[in-house]
């Protein structure tokens, strides 16, 4: 976790390169009010801090031929550091699981998987998901439609409540 304290500035910053992280110095300085060598010392620091993690394209999943969003619920035999770590170190090798938690509840896993149709589910269910040692029970629910999608955190947010 990182251990810089946000101010005013910092959360500009990350709003505009939430907004865009292609954005210029020159052009992010000007809108947070900074002369470009402080602005790009700050953002170099949240870099580095670990605020800020990487940088990113954002890929529509249909026009790149996956439209199918898949949620798994998967429920391990044994809620156990040998099934857990297993579980999570063989999820994090599919390229398909795009999102997974540890959850309470019902189901130890959430998962968020993109495919490229139903048949490629059945493949990535029976080849990868049905293999995972202690894996005792899955249930799927198909995305019908994506109603709303956010990368961008809400600072305002965070702020309010921080």
């Amino acid at each position: 976790m990182p251990k810089l304290t946000l101010d005013a500035i910092d959360r500009q910053i990350l709003r505009h390169l939430q907004e865009n992280a292609r954005i210029p110095n020159v052009d992010l300085a000007r809108r947070v009010g900074l002369s470009p060598s402080p602005c790009s010392r700050r953002v170099r620091e949240l870099e580095t801090e670990g605020v800020i993690r990487r940088y990113a394209t954002l890929i529509d999943p249909g026009a790149a031929g996956l439209p199918v969003s898949v949620f798994i619920n998967v429920t391990l035999d044994k809620q156990i550091e040998h099934n857990l770590e297993a579980f999570e170190s063989a999820v994090t090798e599919l390229p398909e699981v795009m999102e997974c938690y540890l959850m309470t509840g019902d189901a130890d896993y959430l998962l968020r998987v993109v495919l490229a149709d139903l048949a490629a589910y059945r493949q990535f269910l029976m080849d990868h998901l049905t293999r995972i040692p202690g894996v005792s029970n899955i249930r799927s629910s198909f995305a019908l439609k994506q109603v709303t999608y956010r990368t961008a955190l809400p600072l305002d947010r965070a702020e309010a409540g921080g």
